[in-house]
């Protein structure tokens, strides 16, 4: 993922260790994983602390899982300013 690639070192190892615990238990209360709706209905979101965010999309009830989006708070859930 090429917005990943973009962030510090400090925010990569964020996302790193959310996604760890993130495959343990995804629904872990310090991921506040949730449901999204309007434009992206039908994907989720995790906080990996502070203002980071990943968005994904899961099928299978987690049996399969594609992150699709990775930034701050208004970075992933803002169309206009989409990371790939």
């Amino acid at each position: 993922m090429k917005a990943f690639s973009k962030l510090s070192l400090k925010k990569q190892t964020k996302i790193k260790n959310t996604i760890k615990i993130f495959q343990n238990n995804p629904h872990d209360p310090r991921l506040n994983n949730h449901a999204l709706h309007g434009k992206d209905a039908g994907k989720r979101a995790i906080s990996a602390g502070g203002d980071l965010r990943l968005v994904f999309k899961q099928e299978n009830n987690y049996q399969l899982v594609i992150f699709v989006r990775v930034g701050s708070h208004n970075q992933a859930y803002n169309i206009s300013t989409l990371l790939s």
